[in-house]
């Protein structure tokens, strides 16, 4: 069994450059994130490329002394060119109709797709180890309603800044989900 340990990005003050910093809150969280996962024998960290994603899970890295690998499909959907005026009901029409894109934009199909064949490969390089994959709310929710299908779009905005979620992957690639943040926060 491999066990994934899907974090969703800290607190970045919202800005239309993709490659924003996380804030003085989302680095607070970003220590809360290393210590609660530090108490797992994590033997690879992946991330988005993405500074937030990066920065969420540095404390991690360096506590336990392993590198951050750069995984460019762990990057956010791509919701479309331009900006949103209601970007929340923008994004529920993504989840509704899962095949839809906006002009320049992926759909969740595509994304899912993309974050799975990224889980299966990440399997396949660490065969039965504890993983982190640091990366954003849409492709995490995506990748999670492939193991449990009433992930959709309430689960994605019930997201907080960080979450993490732990996914046991059996062999037969069935996956039991579990949130973590929750413990953190008790």
């Amino acid at each position: 069994m491999s066990t994934l340990y899907l974090v969703r990005h800290a607190h970045a003050e919202w800005t239309p450059d993709e490659n924003r910093p996380l804030s003085a809150r989302g680095r607070e969280d970003a220590n809360r994130v290393a210590y609660k996962l530090s108490e797992y024998p994590i033997s690879a960290i992946f991330s988005s490329p993405a500074r937030r994603a990066c920065q969420t899970i540095t404390p991690l890295a360096e506590g336990l002394g392993l590198s951050i690998n750069m995984e460019p499909d762990l990057r956010e959907l791509k919701l479309g060119d331009g900006v949103f005026e209601d970007f929340f009901k923008a994004v529920e029409v993504t989840w509704q109709n899962t095949s839809f894109a906006y002009p320049g934009g992926e759909s969740s199909e595509m994304a899912q797709k993309r974050g799975i064949a990224v889980i299966k490969r990440l399997m396949e390089l660490h065969p039965a180890q504890h993983i982190v994959l640091s990366t954003h709310g849409n492709l995490m929710a995506l990748v999670l309603q492939t193991f449990d299908p009433s992930v959709d779009f309430m689960f994605w905005k019930s997201l907080t800044m960080p979450d993490v979620y732990r996914l046991n992957i059996s062999q037969s690639g069935k996956g039991l989900m579990q949130r973590l943040w929750q413990d953190i926060d008790a």
